[in-house]
């Protein structure tokens, strides 16, 4: 029984084998090609992410320039209370020193604001950032007949990043339109 299995078997290697032969013949396998795509480049050096942070920047430069002042001003108070304090009245004192820390609340409160409101348009401009940029790769690799383009890897040979193809893409769909 056992020879007889193990001569079934022999037999049945080769017939598969025969069976598969004229398939790959015919069909020759093409290679597994893999890109890769550094975000961190693309959000760094495309023309689209550079208008996005520009745009980011003439929107909330008028505020963050409002909070400098502010802030200058509040250190300048809290200096001048600091040397004259000694000197002043204990109402005095206690009722400029309440000033101060409102001022000081009122301060942190537009500082937390601002910086809520900064993050939350940055999200929203990466957020369609990314978005152009994906369909960007996904056009490059089905241009290129790549089979999977990676975004993450502890090591890539150089000739498969096509960083510079992605970001030379965005570039010409930002100058020819959106």
């Amino acid at each position: 029984m056992i020879s007889t299995v193990r001569t079934l078997g022999a037999l049945l290697i080769p017939a598969f084998a025969l069976a598969a032969s004229p398939a790959m013949a015919a069909d020759p396998v093409e290679a597994f090609r893999i890109g890769f795509v550094n975000p961190d480049r693309v959000l760094k050096e495309a023309q689209p992410a550079k208008s996005a942070q520009a745009k980011l920047e003439a929107e909330f430069l008028r505020r963050e320039k409002d909070l400098t002042s502010q802030g200058e001003s509040l250190k300048s108070a809290s200096e001048k209370f600091d040397r004259e304090a000694p000197t002043l009245a204990e109402s005095q004192r206690v009722s400029r020193q309440r000033a101060l820390v409102d001022q000081d609340r009122e301060f942190q409160r537009k500082r937390r604001e601002f910086q809520e409101d900064l993050n939350a348009r940055k999200n929203e401009e990466l957020q369609q950032l990314y978005e152009r940029a994906n369909r960007v790769v996904k056009q490059v690799a089905e241009a290129e007949k790549y089979d999977a383009i990676l975004q993450e890897a502890i090591y890539i040979n150089p000739k498969h990043d096509i960083t510079d193809k992605v970001i030379k893409a965005l570039n010409a769909s930002s100058n020819g339109g959106k």
